[in-house]
C-alpha cells in the first residue's frame, strides 16, 4: 500500500441502505455527502470530449455511443475541420463522412444520424444547436443523455447524464433500483441539488472509470467505502487487492483521499 496507515473499513453488507433500514431523508443526505466527496477527489472533473462550440459537442457525443472518448477525440479534429457548420454536415457526402468516423464503430448509423440531425438544425433552427431539452431530443439520434451532455457543458444548463458508469454507480450506491436511464435520472434529480447535476455526473463518471469498475470495483481503497451499501460486494474489500485494480495516473491522490496517505488517521472517513 501507499502507506502503512490504513483507515477503518466497514463490514461488507452492513450499511443501512443494504439492509433496507435507510430512510428517504438519510438517502438524500448520503447522496449529497457522496457528491461532496467526489468533488474532493475529482476537482478537475469535466467532459472528456474535445469541443469548442455546441455543434462540435453534439456531434462528438453522438459519436461517443459505444465508443471511448479517447477514440472520438482522435477522430474529431479532422471531422470538425471538414464540417465546421450544420450546413456542411447536411450537404456531406455520406461515404466520405462514414470513412472519417469509421473507427468509432456503428459508423453507418452514426453518419446517417448526423446528416439527418444537421438537416433538422438547418431547417428548423437556422443551423444553430438549440439550448432546450425538448428541442434537442427531437433531433435524429439525440436522446436525453446526449441532450443533457450538450445542455450541461455547452449551455450551462444543469442536467444529469446517465451513461453506463453513472447508472451502475447509482445502483451500487443504493440511490436507485432502476435500470432504465430516464428513471435513474429522475431518482437522482430528487437527491442531488440542481446546481450540482452536471458536475455530479462528471465526477461519478470519473469515479466509475478509476475505482468503481464494472467487473471488479476497488472497494478496499475507495474513499466512499463508508457511504456505499455495495462495499465489499462489488469488488475486494481487502486494500492490498483493491489497490491492484487502480490504474489511473491520479491513483496516489485517490488513495490519499481514501485515507491511505502519509497523514491519514484511523478515523479518516468516519462521519
Amino acid at each position: 500500500m501507499a502507506s502503512s496507515v490504513k483507515p477503518r473499513l466497514p463490514r461488507p453488507g452492513s450499511h443501512k441502505a443494504a439492509t433496507g433500514a435507510e430512510t428517504p431523508l438519510a438517502r438524500k443526505r448520503r447522496a449529497r455527502r457522496i457528491n461532496r466527496k467526489l468533488a474532493e477527489a475529482y476537482p478537475g472533473a469535466q467532459a472528456e470530449l474535445d469541443f469548442s462550440n455546441p455543434l462540435e459537442l453534439l456531434v462528438a457525443t453522438v459519436l461517443s455511443a459505444q465508443c471511448t472518448d479517447v477514440r472520438v477525440n482522435m477522430v474529431t479534429p479532422d471531422l470538425f475541420s471538414r464540417y465546421p457548420t450544420a450546413q456542411d454536415y447536411a450537404e456531406a457526402d455520406l461515404e466520405e463522412l462514414q470513412s472519417i468516423i469509421k473507427s468509432t464503430g456503428f459508423y453507418r448509423s452514426k453518419a446517417n444520424n448526423i446528416v439527418k440531425m444537421a438537416n433538422r438544425l438547418v431547417d428548423d433552427y437556422g443551423g444553430e444547436v438549440p439550448g432546450r431539452l425538448e428541442d434537442l431530443v427531437r433531433l435524429p439520434g439525440v436522446g436525453r443523455k446526449t441532450a443533457n451532455v450538450v445542455l450541461g457543458n455547452a449551455f450551462d444548463v444543469p442536467g444529469i447524464t446517465v451513461d453506463t458508469h453513472l447508472g451502475r454507480l447509482a445502483r451500487r450506491w443504493g440511490l436507485t433500483e432502476h435500470e432504465d436511464a430516464v428513471k435513474v435520472e429522475r431518482d437522482l434529480m430528487e437527491l442531488i441539488e440542481q446546481r450540482e447535476w452536471t458536475m455530479f455526473s462528471h465526477r461519478a463518471i470519473f469515479h466509475g472509470r478509476r475505482i468503481c469498475h464494472s467487473r471488479r470495483a476497488a472497494c478496499g481503497t475507495c474513499f466512499l467505502a463508508r457511504e456505499c451499501p455495495s462495499f465489499g460486494l462489488a469488488g475486494p474489500a481487502d486494500p492490498e487487492q483493491a489497490e491492484k485494480l487502480m490504474k489511473s495516473t491520479d491513483r496516489d491522490h485517490l488513495l490519499s483521499v481514501a485515507g491511505f496517505g502519509g497523514d491519514a488517521t484511523e478515523d479518516r472517513g468516519e462521519r
